[in-house]
């Protein structure tokens, strides 16, 4: 099926995809995947003045770059508008000092700050279930600032940033492209930033959580981002071995890929998630109303891999969800799939669940203060048959939830989208997403 923007609306909201470098540049690129730029009509990426990254760098503005300090100079923000190309070589490692030595938690722990004492100090059985505070929780905060001065990398405009092979890693570091236009992050493998000082929360979610910092790449305040070709995972520090403290997982992980605080004009595609909790949030507050308008984004072509929630959450935009491979397993950590937030505008049309150990197709969506959800073309592949069954997910749902009920009401229709496969071209997604393979 293919939908395209009348003429005149094109003219005004697309831009030409392909610019030719000027000279040669100083990187082995023989495909030239650092210049591509976002296809005409690929998703709300495409839309306004379109995402081009550094496709125009000159050559003394592309880097070949495989230490973090080189990364960090070459993708840092920079005066006027000048496109940047950054190919990124092996593993570039956040939790790094400048002479290349590993930094671990405690390298950056200040004013005393240990976990066994934070431990000890906010045990409910002794401290009870009131917020923690005093100098102990006063060192947790001091010293997650270090490990946030350390880690935190931000993204100017006009970059795009590409990994070299198929290997190329940034592990450990929160990514964020804030406050950027026009970028384009390709071909990377973001794994494992993780918090080395998660917060107790006693009043979350009626029995306390333990809160953490740091998505793997949070896009905010941004306009025409494209994110593909990547892959998502939480490397050697898996969700599903953390340990349990006052009864709840220590959470170090937040966010994989969150878009946020108005950011426009999204387009994520064949990209690899794979086993967060909570994975992919749009909108980050009920309570943000300057996102109406904004978080215009399309998710196509990707494999949402064991995640337990949040593929994605939903709040106030428009956002099409089309084509992805969805593999859903573990009863015990698994919540939903796609949340309907407030006021939110959710299409998502042929994409396949691959449902495994119980889980029902009514456990798919999750009502989060929204109304309705346009879907259709969605089907379950059945365990063990390897048949495609078509689904109704809304009709799943309201009758696993008859007090929650989700209506089909339609507000938009996805226009700037090259084509929807039919569903059954899904099926092999899973072996063509993710780094490693432009």
């Amino acid at each position: 099926m293919r939908r395209f923007v009348p003429p005149l609306a094109l003219a005004a909201a697309l831009v030409a995809t392909t610019a030719a470098p000027a000279a040669a540049d100083p990187v082995d690129d023989p495909r030239g995947i650092g210049r591509q730029t976002l296809s005409e009509g690929d998703g709300w990426g495409s839309a306004g003045n379109g995402t081009t990254g550094g496709s125009e760098a000159s050559p003394e503005n592309v880097h070949r770059v495989s230490t973090l300090a080189e990364f960090r100079a070459a993708v840092g923000e920079r005066d006027g508008d000048t496109p940047v190309i950054v190919y990124v070589e092996g593993v570039i490692d956040a939790n790094t000092a400048p002479d290349g030595t590993a930094l671990s938690c405690e390298d950056y722990a200040v004013d005393g700050y240990t976990q066994e004492d934070y431990l000890a100090e906010y045990d409910p059985d002794t401290w009870g279930w009131r917020d923690p505070e005093g100098p102990l929780e006063e060192a947790r905060a001091a010293s997650s600032a270090v490990q946030a001065e350390q880690i935190r990398v931000a993204v100017g405009s006009n970059t795009t940033i590409v990994g070299v092979g198929d290997d190329a890693t940034i592990t450990g570091m929160n990514l964020r492209v804030h406050n950027a236009d026009n970028v384009i992050l390709r071909n990377l493998t973001f794994s494992d930033a993780h918090d080395c000082f998660p917060g107790w929360d006693p009043g979350d979610g009626g029995g306390g959580n333990w809160n953490s910092e740091y998505d793997q790449v949070e896009v905010s305040g941004s306009t025409n981002v494209w994110v593909d070709h990547n892959t998502f995972d939480d490397g050697d520090n898996p969700g599903s071995e953390l340990p349990e403290y006052f009864g709840r997982k220590y959470e170090v992980h937040d966010g994989l890929l969150d878009i946020v605080r108005a950011t426009d004009l999204v387009t994520v595609s064949r990209n690899h998630f794979e086993g967060r909790d909570k994975a992919m949030l749009l909108g980050n507050s009920d309570g943000r109303t300057t996102d109406r308008g904004y978080l215009r984004v399309t998710w196509r072509h990707n494999h949402f891999d064991g995640l337990g929630e949040r593929a994605p959450r939903v709040r106030y935009g428009q956002v099409h969800v089309h084509n992805n491979y969805y593999t859903v397993r573990d009863p015990e950590h698994f919540g939903y799939s796609l949340g309907v937030g407030k006021e939110s505008h959710l299409y998502a049309e042929n994409n396949l669940f691959d449902l495994h150990d119980g889980i029902g197709a009514g456990e798919l969506l999750r009502n989060w203060g929204g109304t309705d959800i346009v879907e259709h073309g969605n089907v379950l592949l059945t365990e063990g048959s390897g048949r495609l069954t078509p689904v109704d997910l809304v009709a799943e749902h309201n009758a696993l939830r008859p007090d929650d009920q989700l209506g089909t009401g339609l507000t938009w229709v996805p226009q700037l989208v090259d084509e929807v496969e039919p569903v059954h071209a899904v099926r092999g997604l899973p072996r063509s997403v993710g780094a490693g393979l432009l």
